[in-house]
C-alpha cells in the first residue's frame, strides 16, 4: 500500500517546528566539536558553540533553550578535555561567557513567548470583533444570490476599515459597502459607527434618500460621542475629521421596479450583463459620510436597471488601487468580461485569486467585494 506523497508545504511546516529547530541547534555544537577535532589544533571552533543558545532564543521555548545549552556546555567541556585546556583561564572565560549568554537567551525566549501569546490573544479578539461587525452574507435573499470576500491589509491585526452589510426589508434588499479612512484597529472603530448607524436606520424604514441622510447624522453623532468620552486620547482633535466612502443600494427582490443607488464618494458598482461591464457612475456625486456638510441634505439617488441574469459587483478602492511590480493599477473592469458567466461566489474568488497573482506581494489596502446576481425566473 502506497502512502500519499508529502508536498513542500508539509516539509516547510515540519522544518519550522520549534522541536525540529531545537534538535538542529543541539546538533550544531556536536558538529562543531567533530570538525574541530578533524581539522587539528590550528583552528579552534569551540568558541563558535556559544551561538547555539543565542539562536535558540529566537526560535525555541525556554525549555528548548535549556536543552540546547546543556548540550553546548557538554561539548565545550569535552572539547577542552580533548585539547587539554581544562584549568586554563581561557577555558573558564569561555564557559562563563557561555553561561551568561545562555541565561540571557532563556530570558529572551520567555519574553518573546509572552509577547507572542499576547499578540495571538489580541488578534483573536480583533477577529471575533470583525466577525461580529461583518456578519456573513446569506447565500440567497429572494431572487438574489450573494457572496462576499474581505481581506485586511494589516495581516497582523487581520482587521481593517472596509465594511459591508445587507438587510432584507421584505420585498427589497438594502446593501451597504464602505471604506473607512485609514487602516487597522482605528479604521475598524470608524467602520463600526457606520454599521451601527446603518442598522438603526433600517428600523425607520424610510426611503433610501432619507436613510442616507440618517446615516450621515448618526455617524457624526457617534463620532462626537466617542471623542467626548476620551478627550485626552492621542489624536482626539483629528477624530472628528474621519470619513467613510460608501455606496448604498436598494434592490427589489422580485425584479419589479428599478434598483436605487446612492453613491457617497465610493468607486461605482459594476453591472455585468450579457458580456458587458457597465460602471454605474453617479449622476450627481455626493461627499463621503462624515463630510455631509459639504453637500446637500439628501444625496441624489440614481435609478438603474438590474435585469435577470445580471450581476452587480460592489468593491472598495483596495481592489482597483492595487498595483503590480511596475506600478500599474489592477484593471478590474477589463478582467471582468472573462468571468461574466460565473456565479457570485465563484466570481469573487476568481477576482481574489487574480488580484493576488497580479500584485505578487502583500496588499497595500483593505479589499472588500460583494457580488449580487439576480437569478433568472424558472
Amino acid at each position: 500500500m502506497h502512502g500519499r506523497s508529502r508536498g513542500p508545504e508539509h516539509w516547510t511546516v515540519m522544518w519550522s517546528h520549534p522541536r525540529v529547530i531545537a534538535g538542529g541547534l543541539m546538533l550544531l555544537p556536536v558538529v562543531l566539536l567533530v570538525v574541530d577535532k578533524a581539522i587539528g589544533p590550528g583552528i579552534r571552533l569551540a568558541p563558535l558553540t556559544v551561538g547555539a543558545p543565542a539562536l535558540a532564543a529566537a526560535f525555541c521555548s525556554p525549555s528548548g533553550v535549556l536543552a540546547v545549552t546543556t548540550v553546548t556546555v557538554a561539548c565545550v567541556v569535552l572539547s577542552a578535555k580533548v585539547n587539554l585546556l581544562v584549568g586554563w583561564t581561557n577555558f573558564y572565560v569561555q564557559l562563563t561567557t557561555l553561561v551568561l549568554i545562555s541565561l540571557g537567551a532563556v530570558g529572551a525566549s520567555w519574553i518573546r513567548g509572552r509577547r507572542e501569546s499576547e499578540l495571538a490573544r489580541t488578534r483573536a479578539i480583533a477577529e471575533v470583533t470583525q466577525r461580529v461587525l461583518l456578519k456573513p452574507l446569506p447565500p440567497r435573499l429572494g431572487g438574489l444570490a450573494l457572496a462576499s470576500v474581505y481581506l485586511a491589509a494589516d495581516e497582523d491585526a487581520a482587521v481593517g476599515g472596509d465594511l459591508y452589510a445587507v438587510a432584507d426589508l421584505g420585498g427589497c434588499v438594502r446593501i451597504l459597502v464602505g471604506d473607512a479612512h485609514g487602516k487597522g484597529l482605528a479604521a475598524l472603530e470608524t467602520a463600526s459607527y457606520v454599521l451601527s448607524a446603518f442598522r438603526r436606520s433600517l428600523r425607520r424604514r424610510g426611503p433610501l434618500s432619507a436613510m442616507v441622510a440618517d446615516l450621515e447624522e448618526d455617524f457624526r453623532t457617534d463620532l462626537r460621542d466617542a471623542v467626548a468620552a476620551r478627550p485626552d486620547a492621542p489624536g482626539t482633535p483629528f477624530a472628528l475629521e474621519e470619513f467613510v466612502t460608501a455606496v448604498v443600494l436598494e434592490i427589489p427582490e422580485s425584479g419589479d421596479g428599478p434598483t436605487l443607488v446612492a453613491n457617497l464618494g465610493h468607486p461605482p458598482p459594476l453591472l455585468i450583463d450579457g458580456g458587458r461591464v457597465v460602471a454605474l457612475d453617479p449622476t450627481s456625486p455626493a461627499p463621503p459620510l462624515g463630510l455631509g456638510d459639504l453637500g446637500r441634505a439628501h444625496p441624489h439617488v440614481d435609478e438603474v436597471d438590474f435585469p435577470s441574469g445580471a450581476t452587480l459587483l460592489l468593491y472598495t478602492d483596495g481592489v482597483i488601487e492595487a498595483r503590480d511590480q511596475y506600478g500599474d493599477f489592477y484593471p478590474l473592469a477589463e478582467r471582468l468580461p472573462g468571468w461574466t458567466r460565473l456565479r457570485p461566489q465563484a466570481l469573487v474568488e476568481a477576482i481574489h485569486t487574480d488580484l493576488r497573482r497580479y500584485v505578487g506581494r502583500g496588499l497595500g489596502d483593505d479589499v472588500t467585494m460583494v457580488a449580487v446576481r439576480r437569478e433568472r425566473p424558472p
